[in-house]
């Protein structure tokens, strides 16, 4: 039971996804900074608001006498935080690791691959050619 347990852990799969895990924790505390620091600020220089919450809010008056408020600024901040964690994502991680694949493929001697045998009937009608060629010569 313990060694089975021992084995799970080790495997390379669970061990990269902690890994892939808390990288993505560390990542979202630099996008988070970056929205913040950054992104509120033009948000603000453009929609007359100090970040996301307060951009673009529309009020609908409900049914109940009170009023709804879509915050498209949510939604929009959402899409600009996917598109940067995908962005630096793919620019920091994924295009380096396919570069450094290419690279090491480049590098790699090509593997010839051996011929194929012939068929059982191939080498029969092989040695039925070669002796027939014997009894004329």
């Amino acid at each position: 039971m313990i060694n089975g347990f021992k084995e799970f852990i080790l495997r390379g799969n669970v061990i990269e996804l902690a890994v892939a895990v808390v990288i993505g924790a560390a990542f979202t505390n630099i996008v988070n900074v970056l929205v913040e620091a950054l992104i509120n600020p033009l948000i603000g220089l453009f929609f007359q608001a100090g970040n996301f919450d307060e951009a673009m809010l529309v009020r609908v008056p409900n049914l109940s006498g009170g009023e709804s408020v879509f915050a498209f600024g949510l939604i929009i901040g959402a899409v600009i935080n996917f598109l940067a964690v995908a962005a630096v994502v793919y620019f920091v991680f994924v295009l380096p690791m396919n570069k450094a694949k290419e690279r090491a493929d480049r590098l790699r001697p090509a593997v010839v691959e051996p011929e194929p045998l012939p068929t059982e009937a191939e080498l029969l009608i092989e040695i039925r050619d070669l002796l027939q060629s014997r009894r004329s010569v």
